[in-house]
């Protein structure tokens, strides 16, 4: 799986971001949920499951569903050197993703610790998953399966009813930093 080229600018949506954000309560040893989101580079389009754990068999399926789901044509996505990704199911999704649609393989991977190459969904774990569901251990598959439910909604809501900006610029001014947004 190749690196991600930095010196791409988007330009167009359907370069996604992928990542997990961990249910785990500060302990991370035994099963717990996770939540699986992606995040459009260019218009910040974010889409969230929640999986019992992620193994493989559970990234997989999220992932084909957010494909699915997506209201733009997949042109890329970026994830990080997780165990999660980086595995014989999710890169044969993308191998016959790109065998179906006639297109270059769609799948890079960051440099390893390197939080930066994926900066966009990275806060959208703030923003999406911990303001949503807190810090707290979730080990039962019911209420995986009501996350899911909430993400349906939340994710609806996220993405049609609530502006994001795109930062341009961070200038310091003395002890303050004023930023400047796209429109």
């Amino acid at each position: 799986i190749p690196l991600k080229d930095l010196s791409n600018i988007t330009t167009r949506a359907g370069f996604l971001e992928a990542d997990t954000v961990g249910h785990c309560g500060g302990n991370a040893s035994g099963e717990f949920a996770f939540s699986l989101t992606m995040t459009d580079s260019l218009s910040g389009w974010t889409a969230n499951r929640a999986i019992k754990n992620k193994c493989a068999i559970h990234v997989e399926p999220a992932i084909r569903s957010i494909h699915q789901s997506l209201p733009f044509v997949l042109l890329s996505i970026n994830v990080d050197n997780g165990s999660e990704f980086l595995n014989h199911l999710v890169y044969g999704y993308f191998i016959n993703f790109a065998k179906e649609q006639g297109t270059p393989f769609p799948m890079t991977r960051s440099r390893s610790y390197q939080k930066n190459d994926n900066a966009r969904v990275e806060q959208k774990n703030w923003t999406h998953v911990r303001q949503l569901f807190g810090y707290d251990r979730i080990e039962d598959q019911r209420l995986v399966d009501l996350m899911n439910d909430i993400y349906c909604v939340q994710n609806l809501i996220q993405n049609f009813f609530i502006p994001q900006y795109r930062l341009l610029s961070k200038t310091r001014i003395g002890p303050k930093i004023k930023k400047k947004y796209d429109q």
